[in-house]
């Protein structure tokens, strides 16, 4: 296992150094969904692995579940302005996916894709060297259906909606293509340091 991240509470000058502009600090951890919460059972998940419209790999819940565990303890920032700290997780990095499906750096850029048609591009600088992962544990436990349970793609260190909630794959592009969010007015990157929340921020 591989822990990174802050711990403890932080003092007042620690905070104004980890929430960025705009934001608020909660304690508690909203609910969010562009759409219904799907119900995905894990003995029905899968997770695939796409280079444009090919299939690379395909794994089951319990394929999946072998995969390298990694735990992030990394503060979290929504476009809707707020902040929760310290959240701890654990699932498998990008970099572990990539290793097993015997591939490095595929293309420039990914889409994840999700059980309910949700969809948002990132770089794969973004996704490699520790950045991201799949996350299966919230807090020590599964991760809960209204939080994206049983998966979903964390990239803490941009806005929230790139973490996309009910994942079910990753499809490398050679282009930046606009996901669900990006193409009705989001920024397509989602800095929250440059408070990049809509597409000429």
């Amino acid at each position: 296992m591989v822990t990174r991240g802050f711990t403890g509470r932080p003092s007042g000058s620690e905070l104004s150094e980890r929430i960025p502009p705009g934001q608020h600090l909660v304690e508690n951890f909203p609910v969010l969904t562009a759409g219904p919460t799907p119900r995905i059972e894990p003995a029905d998940w899968t997770f695939t692995l796409k280079v444009g419209p090919r299939p690379v790999k395909i794994w089951n819940w319990s394929e999946f579940n072998a995969l390298p565990r990694t735990r992030m303890t990394r503060d979290i920032h929504c476009v809707t302005s707020w902040s929760k700290l310290n959240t701890a997780w654990e699932g498998v990095t990008i970099d572990d996916i990539l290793a097993d499906a015997g591939m490095s750096a595929p293309t420039p850029f990914a889409l994840a894709h999700c059980y309910d048609g949700y969809s948002t591009n990132v770089p794969l600088a973004d996704l490699a060297a520790g950045k991201a992962m799949v996350a299966l544990n919230y807090e020590g436990q599964p991760l809960p259906r209204d939080h994206g349970g049983p998966a979903r793609l964390l990239v803490p260190h941009l806005y929230f909606w790139k973490s996309a909630k009910w994942v079910n794959g990753l499809q490398f592009t050679e282009r930046d293509e606009a996901g669900f969010w990006e193409l009705r007015g989001y920024h397509i990157y989602g800095d929250p340091w440059r408070e990049q929340r809509y597409r000429n921020d």
